[in-house]
């Protein structure tokens, strides 16, 4: 990596960081998975519908099958009666024919006998069973659902690099896929470090805190998509790291997360084990938190190299590099059209002070306007965002982040956020 020998005193942008790790991950080889497979995935490639959609005519309604002309001249004062000469249901085969003064008992999604050309809905009769008195006239077509009025066979359903939600892998079953050629899942391995850090639950010595920051990987490794295959928490011993590391190529991962060492101390230990890598660069970049980044690739003799990022260890400062730079990575992975996480426009209700020439990333709530009007009124109604906590955007301040509907991004030439200055708000909840 060329840029692995920067000067630590040169400052680089957000953006600049993130196009180095855009132009370094590519997405892995797509798999074929059957649908039961498919929800949360990526798709790999255009997918058109094998089907009509809906297959045939069909009926929308409980009711009754009737020639139009039988029944245009149908009221309530001068009912028609008609003879009930079959039945069909849903799942039914059968094509009754309908002659003149003659009705089809139908259900609902039952396929629509070639003879009729109207429905008439069950409550708009006596829901006779020999014979069947209407006294609302259907216009001609009612309550038919057409063959292909949704798709015709070799229409387009969905395109590649949308993530499959449930309503389009029923989209896909509905368009007769019972496969689909999705992006593979990245296997990540998630490690911590740090000689302060203890299990959760287990006492605590003077100078010690609960490690928290794999599970705050972990979770948000898997809303992106990924899955973590490893997981770790070391001490700041660059043997023991370099262990930890050899563990992580063996085990066949896509991409890699360490948190913790990555600034200029004397015990920061990723930075220790990989500053002497010339494909790993430490960078420093113009944000708060966040300042430290580590980002490259790892390999293992003649193997495909891995990326690797190493954010700072700090909880807050964790989630703020993960959504800047490390979910975007694992979405490139996955192949995604979009690799960004939702932003809306808000408006702030309290003030707050913004670190000189940094973007700032502040959690945020998202809260309720006290005023509200009328659609196209002229009234405000703009989502409005506050700190999650009293504290700011500190880097340590991990309890906010459970408050926090997402990150307020403040330009870098911004000095202070005043109430009802508009900001803009990547949204983490979604």
């Amino acid at each position: 990596m060329p840029d692995a020998a920067m000067s630590a005193g040169e400052v680089e942008t957000v953006d600049a960081h993130l196009a180095r790790v855009l132009g370094a991950v590519h997405p892995l080889a797509p798999v074929d998975e059957p649908l039961t497979a498919a929800h949360g995935r990526v798709l790999a490639v255009d997918v058109r519908s094998r089907l009509d959609i809906p297959r045939f005519d069909n009926s929308a309604m409980d009711g009754y099958a009737v020639r139009h002309s039988d029944v245009a001249a149908a009221s309530a004062g001068h009912p028609v009666t008609l003879r009930v000469v079959a039945e069909v249901a849903a799942g039914g085969a059968d094509d009754p024919a309908i002659g003149p003064g003659e009705a089809v008992h139908i259900m609902t999604g039952a396929p629509l006998p070639s003879s009729a050309d109207a429905v008439v809905p069950i409550e708009h009769t006596d829901a006779g069973r020999d014979t069947v008195i209407v006294s609302v006239p259907p216009r001609i077509g009612a309550h038919v659902r057409r063959a292909g009025e949704d798709l015709r066979a070799g229409d387009p359903v969905l395109a590649a690099g949308v993530r499959l939600t449930a309503a389009r892998v029923s989209a896909l079953a509905a368009a007769g896929h019972a496969r689909v050629v999705v992006q593979a899942t990245p296997r990540v391995g998630v490690v911590s470090t740090g000689s302060e850090l203890v299990t959760p639950g287990h006492p605590l010595a003077r100078g010690q805190i609960p490690e928290s920051n794999s599970l705050l990987l972990a979770g948000l490794v898997r809303g992106a998509g990924g899955d973590v295959a490893h997981i770790a928490t070391v001490p700041d011993d660059e043997s023991v790291l370099d262990d930890e590391l050899a563990r992580c190529l063996d085990a066949g991962l896509d991409l890699i997360v360490l948190s913790g060492g990555v600034s200029v101390g004397a015990h920061d230990v990723v930075r220790a084990a990989l500053g002497e890598l010339r494909t790993v660069g430490f960078h420093t970049i113009a944000m708060q938190p966040g300042k430290p980044q580590a980002f490259g690739m790892l390999r293992r003799d003649d193997e495909t190299p891995i990326p690797v990022f190493g954010l700072p260890g700090n909880p807050v400062a964790t989630a703020v590099s993960f959504e800047a730079f490390v979910r975007p990575a694992l979405r490139r992975l996955q192949g995604a059209a979009d690799v960004h996480r939702p932003r809306i426009v808000a408006v702030a209700a309290e003030s707050w002070r913004v670190p000189r020439a940094k973007v700032q990333y502040m959690p945020v709530a998202v809260v309720t306007p006290a005023e509200a009007g009328p659609p196209g009124s002229a009234v405000d109604t703009r989502p409005r965002v506050r700190p999650a906590t009293s504290g700011g955007s500190g880097s340590h301040l991990v309890g906010g982040l459970a408050a926090a509907d997402g990150y307020a991004i403040v330009p870098a030439e911004v000095d202070e956020v005043r109430v009802g200055d508009p900001v803009t708000v990547m949204l983490v909840t979604s």
